[in-house]
């Protein structure tokens, strides 16, 4: 097989993630990275030992594929690019900051067959777990994603920051999307929700209550899961779970590739699906665009927006 040729938008920390992914995969070559920052850019290009590219046609000229970790409200325009220039693409999340450009670029990929995935990683880890084949559907979930402010992300909520991981799960465990939506919430650092509560209320009287701050004392990441047989209760930063339902989970899934290096997995099953050795990505621009959809929605229902 031809290897695949690499390009990183965004020299930030995630971009540094993403490219060393690529690096560690003898399938790909990694062409470089490009930033709008060129400092950034060529420090960490130096680090790595490839090219910083100064414009985006260079690098599309050079490569077959494309991470966008950039801030978040520069993900549609550079994804756009990349994917009218033929490249494959992976965005970190959120797909976009606005639903139309998520709809945009999802016809785009579609247009150009490209691979259109997107950062939400979380699901390899319940997979992982064995909870996204669970025989049942959870009628209430319960999950806090918090942390204090770090100011990483200020440009948009702390909804299509740190709650969209949590919207993706929900909407893989309950198999649909919710018919109401309620969320209160506030700003203390930005213009934009800093500290969020949504509730989703689903067809079948399932609930799901989500809270995301960016502004909480220390750094917390559960979930509560309550089936009809039992609870599940799963604690993200000691990757660790407990379980009375009726249903066998796997308690070792932190030692499993997925469990134990969720972007890895990530990059990996997106090269997959560029390369046709896999049908599609973990994430595809299809259930990004939801999970996108319900974010603004949550945002909507606090009345505040989601872009600073």
């Amino acid at each position: 097989m031809t290897q695949l040729k690499a390009g990183v938008i965004g020299a930030g920390v995630f971009g540094g993630h993403h490219a060393r992914k690529y690096l560690a995969d003898g399938r790909v070559t990694l062409a470089g990275v490009y930033d709008v920052d060129g400092a950034r850019a060529e420090a960490l290009a130096r680090d790595l030992g490839v090219t910083a590219f100064t414009d985006l046609p260079a690098m599309f000229a050079a490569t077959d594929v494309i991470t966008i970790a950039s801030p978040p409200v520069t993900h549609a325009n550079a994804a756009r690019a990349a994917l009218e220039a033929g490249k494959h693409v992976l965005v970190e999340k959120p797909l976009a900051v606005e639903v139309e450009d998520g709809e945009a670029l999802v016809a785009l990929a579609a247009k150009r067959n490209a691979t259109l995935a997107c950062g939400h990683q979380e699901r390899l880890v319940f997979d992982a777990m064995g909870l996204l084949s669970a025989p049942e559907r959870p009628t209430r979930i319960e999950c806090v994603r918090a942390g204090p402010w770090s100011g990483r992300s200020a440009d948009v909520s702390v909804t299509l920051d740190l709650m969209v991981h949590d919207l993706d799960l929900a909407l893989q465990l309950m198999g649909a999307a919710p018919e109401r939506v309620s969320a209160r919430g506030k700003r203390l650092e930005t213009q934009t929700a800093d500290d969020i509560t949504a509730l989703l209320t689903f067809a079948n009287g399932a609930r799901a209550e989500c809270v995301s701050s960016r502004v909480a004392p220390e750094r917390k990441r559960t979930m509560r899961l309550v089936y009809p047989s039992g609870e599940v209760t799963i604690d993200f930063i000691a990757r660790s779970f407990a379980n009375t339902t009726s249903f066998k989970l796997n308690e070792a899934f932190g030692e499993t590739p997925s469990g134990k290096d969720p972007l890895g997995a990530n990059v990996s099953r997106f090269i997959d699906a560029a390369t046709g050795t896999a049908p599609r990505p973990v994430v595809t621009g299809d259930e990004a665009l939801a999970v996108l959809k319900l974010a603004r929605a949550v945002d909507r229902a606090a009345n505040l927006p989601s872009i600073s």
